[in-house]
């Protein structure tokens, strides 16, 4: 196990005495956050969000707020709630950042990168998906491992909360975790994560320049999409339909930009998107509504 210290050097941490929001579910790499950066010298404020969807919800806000004491963080909750229905963890998660500060950071490390390069690119999400460039969110700990903040929270005795949800293979990411990159590592001989995020990493520098050859045309206006390659009409599209329904950029899918795509061209009237909204096309301008 490295030291904090040398843990540190991994870390991307604002300059000492910088006051700062993080995330705090209770977990291993949340509480590793806050005790990272309350070691690098931050005043840092624990922020907890309670979904209330699991039993164990106000069991999991006093760990987190115990966690807080202990490393002498400042802690506040917000609690959100939220419907039974379709695309539970989609909307938890929009909720869970609507409730936290702008500028909160958040626990993800290299591993949580690799698996949603992984989840992306299964899902058809482009080069968007692939880049998974994280820049809207603070995450400090992409240099870390897993392993690494686990050990951070034994090293300091730590009491933290284990959610179930993160070993139930029902759910694609944690799939991804316990069985895709393990046999990828089999396959090639070597730990695949640093392979995937230098890959993402590579794919967020060509991404850069298609974001940017994107923003100079319209993305409602069907005779710009159709003037300019695909690539760049469907980077435009994808910022849109992410803009306009407040979803992870990656989360939507190619698919749901080749069907948008269609609508502009006239072959189709209108079709829906990722995350359960509708595209069609009037006057030669597209619009995006939610479904009824």
């Amino acid at each position: 196990m490295s030291s904090i210290t040398e843990l540190l050097t991994r870390c991307r941490f604002p300059a000492r005495g910088s006051h700062v929001s993080c995330g705090l579910s209770g977990g291993p790499d949340s509480s590793a956050l806050v005790a990272l950066a309350v070691t690098a010298g931050l005043h840092v404020t624990a922020w907890h969000v309670n979904h209330k969807l699991r039993p164990s919800a106000d069991d999991d806000e006093t760990v987190a707020s115990g966690v807080a004491s202990r490393l002498g963080a400042d802690f506040k909750v917000r609690t959100v709630f939220l419907e039974s229905g379709p695309h539970l963890e989609e909307r938890a998660r929009i909720a869970r950042y609507a409730a936290l500060p702008d500028d909160v950071m958040v626990g993800h490390t290299a591993d949580d990168r690799a698996e949603t390069v992984l989840f992306n690119i299964g899902r058809g999400g482009g080069l968007a998906g692939a880049a998974t460039q994280f820049k809207f969110i603070s995450r400090p700990l992409l240099g870390l491992r897993r392993e690494e903040t686990h050990a951070v929270c034994a090293q300091l005795d730590l009491e933290v909360v284990s959610d179930p949800m993160n070993t139930d293979e029902t759910f694609s990411r944690v799939a991804i975790r316990t069985q895709v990159i393990p046999a990828l590592a089999r396959a090639l001989g070597r730990d695949p994560v640093p392979l995937i995020n230098r890959h993402a990493d590579l794919a967020s520098e060509a991404y850069d320049a298609l974001k940017e050859l994107a923003k100079q045309i319209d993305p409602a206006s069907t005779a710009e999409l159709l003037a300019v390659p695909k690539a760049v009409a469907s980077e435009a599209l994808r910022s849109w339909i992410s803009t306009s329904t407040a979803s992870n950029l990656g989360a939507v899918s190619a698919a749901s930009i080749d069907r948008v795509l269609a609508v502009a061209a006239g072959r189709w009237v209108a079709t829906e998107v990722t995350g359960g909204y509708r595209v069609s096309r009037r006057s030669g301008r597209l619009c995006i509504s939610g479904i009824a």
